[in-house]
């Protein structure tokens, strides 16, 4: 049986922390830590190594956007990082989403939906669906000049590999780009596993972010 995730909730509002709190030990669940301020989330971070941090973008001190950069430095063992958010398509969470994190939740998320998304990145996968990506991309990819840059090189990638991070940008799932390409869906998956591991990417929501911001697919298109 797999191992239940390690979560670390950081947010100022006491009330949003013990909901969280209560839902996840509802299913199991263990909340190894809460911090109240960016600053303490990063500490609290090193102390407890959680697997998955619930991260508030507006806290004081230091925000969320900046607590998720210190967190996500590269170091083994890192946790996966979801945003926390009042506002849908807040333009903080592209920024986020360019750091690493690997998807964002509005702070009324349902319990079902909550626990889903911990247990869904802590499996390695991303919280959003490229097309939801590819609005927030669209929407502030080109006028963000705050964010964290994504700096890769794609020509590591060969042809197919190009088509399927084109494609993937675009929002297809991995049943679509199977059909679309006539492939086997486990060849696309074998496919974009390369891509990742080529690119030094965390999940689909760096590689849909990366697909933009070097150029390969131009917001807008189709």
């Amino acid at each position: 049986m797999t191992e239940s995730p390690r979560v670390l909730v950081a947010d100022d509002q006491a009330l949003v922390r013990t909901g969280f709190r209560m839902i996840l030990a509802a299913d199991g669940i263990t909340v190894v830590g809460e911090a109240t301020t960016g600053v303490e989330a990063v500490a609290e971070v090193r102390r407890t190594r959680p697997d998955v941090v619930l991260m508030d973008i507006r806290m004081p001190e230091m925000d969320g956007l900046a607590a998720t950069r210190r967190i996500l430095t590269g170091a083994p063992g890192e946790p996966c990082v979801i945003i926390l958010t009042t506002f849908d398509l807040d333009r903080y969470v592209y920024a986020a989403l360019a750091a690493g994190a690997s998807g964002f939740l509005l702070k009324d998320v349902t319990p079902e939906h909550l626990v889903a998304a911990v247990r869904t990145v802590r499996a390695g996968d991303a919280l959003l669906a490229p097309v939801i990506t590819r609005r927030l991309v669209e929407r502030y990819a080109l006028r963000d000049t705050g964010a964290e840059r994504l700096h890769r090189d794609l020509s590591a990638l060969t042809p197919r590999e190009l088509e399927v991070l084109r494609l993937l940008a675009g929002g297809l799932s991995n049943a679509e780009l199977a059909g679309r390409l006539h492939l086997a869906e486990a060849t696309v998956k074998t496919h974009i596993a390369r891509i990742l591991a080529k690119l030094d990417l965390r999940d689909r929501v760096q590689a849909v972010v990366l697909a933009y911001e070097t150029g390969l697919v131009k917001p807008g298109a189709s």
